[in-house]
């Protein structure tokens, strides 16, 4: 069902996002990537092969997203896993800072809604878009607040969005711990500790969840839905 069909992927270098797009190669769509990194953006292409093209775009400006969407020809599908890990206060009280909580929620939810505005007229009426929230919405931690509602805000939004922009559908997907490029610095015995309660054991591979991003460019009759994809960490 995705033969032929063209995805726009958002964050699509590495992890996740370069997950999604070599298993929507492998179902013969062309896909294209955009991330901060031109280098990056390079590699993955390389990596991806024949099908696969890519251009830098930096999220934080509503005229580079402007003219990244310009670029573009019509497109079946939007995904949306960019992410960045600067390491923002999330501690409420007196240490919150109010210009770092609000840097960040530009890449991640901003420029969301940035996108929607510049791309929407060149996505298919009947394609999607996926967007992508995180475990802390359902599982809070101390001192993660920002996090928190960072991540519950994007799944609220997708609801909202499916109204909004329909018939385009809007899903997100909700990863738990994957084992991507952001966790490399992470020791595998503090990863197994993290995981071994869940009942699946072992964080999640990238290629792994990818398979629920195309289940929602498939599933023509869902919108306005979240899938945890955890191992079944949200009940461990």
């Amino acid at each position: 069902m995705l033969e032929g069909k063209r995805i726009v992927i958002i964050g699509g270098s590495s992890g996740i996002g370069l997950a999604v797009a070599r298993a929507a190669l492998n179902e013969d769509a062309s896909v294209v990537i955009a991330s901060s990194t031109e280098s990056k953006v390079r590699a993955a292409c390389e990596s991806l092969g024949t099908g696969a093209c890519g251009r830098c775009v930096d999220l934080r400006s509503e005229e580079s997203i402007a003219s990244f969407f310009a670029a573009q020809a019509p497109f079946d599908h939007l995904v949306h896993t960019a992410g960045e890990w600067t390491r923002y206060r999330n501690s409420a009280g007196k240490d919150f800072s109010l210009e770092q909580a609000q840097a960040a929620y530009h890449v991640r939810f901003w420029s969301i809604l940035l996108c929607l505005k510049h791309g929407l007229d060149k996505l298919a009426r009947d394609g999607s878009v996926t967007l992508t929230a995180g475990l802390l919405a359902h599982r809070p931690s101390k001192g993660q607040a920002l996090s928190t509602a960072l991540m519950g805000g994007v799944e609220h939004l997708t609801r909202g969005l499916a109204i909004d922009v329909s018939p385009v559908r809007v899903n997100a997907v909700t990863p738990g711990f994957i084992d991507t490029e952001a966790w490399a610095g992470m020791p595998d015995d503090a990863k197994e500790n993290l995981t071994k309660h869940q009942p699946v054991p072992r964080p999640g591979d990238p290629d792994e969840v990818a398979q629920a991003y195309l289940y929602f460019m498939k599933a023509r009759y869902t919108t306005g839905q979240t899938a945890i994809v955890d191992g079944g960490r949200l009940f461990a």
